[in-house]
């Protein structure tokens, strides 16, 4: 045996040790995890194990996504943008809502505009149903908004305003949803873990509310929420008996849920969409006359937040998100959420963002400028989640 393997069979044989004495894990902080999954081990939370900052601004419309056809410059161009919080969930539920529009009079050559979540899917979803696809883009992974998402499966995070939606937009999202979950467990187990279930961990420092992770608060604010379509889709939550976790705060829920490893992930779209034999041609577009610089006589415009200038629409409206990244921490594979603060550990970095008390939280706010301090304040308050309670 050589001294690679043997290391690996010794730390296999020293975490089962530990995982067969619960009163061991806990002396170092470490809480065996109910229901027989991976032990709960301690976040690293600290300031100077940040090593970037980035923003990015979710484009919400009122309405929900835009998926509608217009004829510009001679092109006929499908809209396919607008999905807020929740574009790398309904991704490819949403890109079948659109082939349809795409296939009319069965063209042999589409262009996609956009190369982020919904433009990848958009133009894999295309290849799949026979056509040749080449994307158009100014910028690829890791420089588009799509490589500063939070990584989690959520569906209806900021898609719609719940009073400003069409009376079938319930029925059309649980659709999407549906698809894209499905479509989602064929990355699963894929080499990088493009996508993957994680468990998930509600902090409380006082007695929850019944139902739901925090308490509602009025803002004049109504985004649709619809995961309650989907609860044969989601675990159920749990709650957790002192002394079976690590975390500092009396009151505990646990739940599983789908993640993504977005970095894995969008290298395995590039380099499916590309084996397929898509093609990527550097461009940018400055205004709606551009789409006659485009070959292809079908165009799908996939540009997110960039189509508010390109497209002149100001029905997209900016919500600012900022994650703290932390440095990668092995063996952590979970996310948690506290107070107004929520963790994902990926395999890029451990993902902490401030999401705010209430549903007006960077909402119209387009300043994309990282701010250092505010990330630092997250995890501080993560960090106070392991923090030794303090001595008599």
């Amino acid at each position: 045996m050589d001294r690679r393997s043997f290391i690996g069979n010794a730390a296999a044989l020293g975490m089962a040790g530990l995982a067969a004495r619960p009163e061991r894990l806990l002396a170092q902080g470490i809480a065996p995890a109910p229901f027989g999954t991976e032990p709960i081990l301690p976040l690293a939370a600290s300031p100077d194990r940040i090593f970037r900052t980035t923003v990015c601004l979710r484009p919400f419309r009122a309405v929900g996504p835009r998926l509608e056809v217009e004829r510009i410059a001679g092109k006929r161009i499908v809209h396919h943008y607008g999905h807020g919080g929740s574009g790398w969930s309904l991704s490819w539920g949403s890109a079948l809502d659109m082939l349809a529009l795409a296939l009319q009079d069965s063209p042999k050559e589409i262009a996609v505009v956009g190369a982020g979540a919904i433009g990848l899917t958009s133009a894999i979803t295309l290849q799949r149903a026979g056509a040749k696809v080449t994307i158009y883009s100014a910028a690829r992974f890791p420089d588009v908004r799509s490589a500063r998402a939070t990584g989690t499966w959520s569906p209806d995070s900021r898609v719609a305003m719940a009073d400003k939606v069409a009376p079938d937009f319930a029925d059309r999202w649980e659709r999407m949803a549906r698809a894209s979950f499905a479509r989602h467990q064929s990355y699963l187990g894929l080499p990088g873990d493009p996508v993957d279930w994680t468990d998930r961990y509600n902090l409380f420092d006082t007695e929850p509310p019944a139902a739901g992770n925090r308490p509602h608060v009025e803002t004049g604010l109504h985004f649709a929420e619809y995961q309650e379509r989907l609860r044969d889709l989601v675990p159920r939550t749990h709650p957790l008996a002192p002394g079976t976790h690590p975390f500092r705060v009396p009151f505990a829920r646990k739940t599983t849920s789908l993640m993504f490893n977005v970095a894995d992930f969008a290298h395995t779209l590039e380099t499916d969409f590309q084996l397929a034999g898509g093609r990527f041609v550097p461009m940018e577009l400055h205004e709606p006359s551009d789409f006659a610089k485009i070959r292809e006589k079908v165009i799908v415009n996939c540009t997110g937040y960039g189509a508010r200038a390109l497209m002149r629409d100001e029905s997209i409206v900016p919500v600012r998100g900022q994650i703290a990244w932390l440095i990668p921490q092995a063996g952590l594979r979970y996310g948690l959420f506290y107070r107004d603060i929520s963790v994902l550990a990926r395999k890029d970095g451990i993902v902490v963002q401030a999401v705010g008390a209430d549903d007006s939280f960077g909402y119209n706010d387009a300043n994309e400028s990282p701010d250092r301090a505010a990330a630092d304040a997250s995890v501080a308050t993560i960090a106070s989640l392991f923090e030794p309670p303090a001595k008599a």
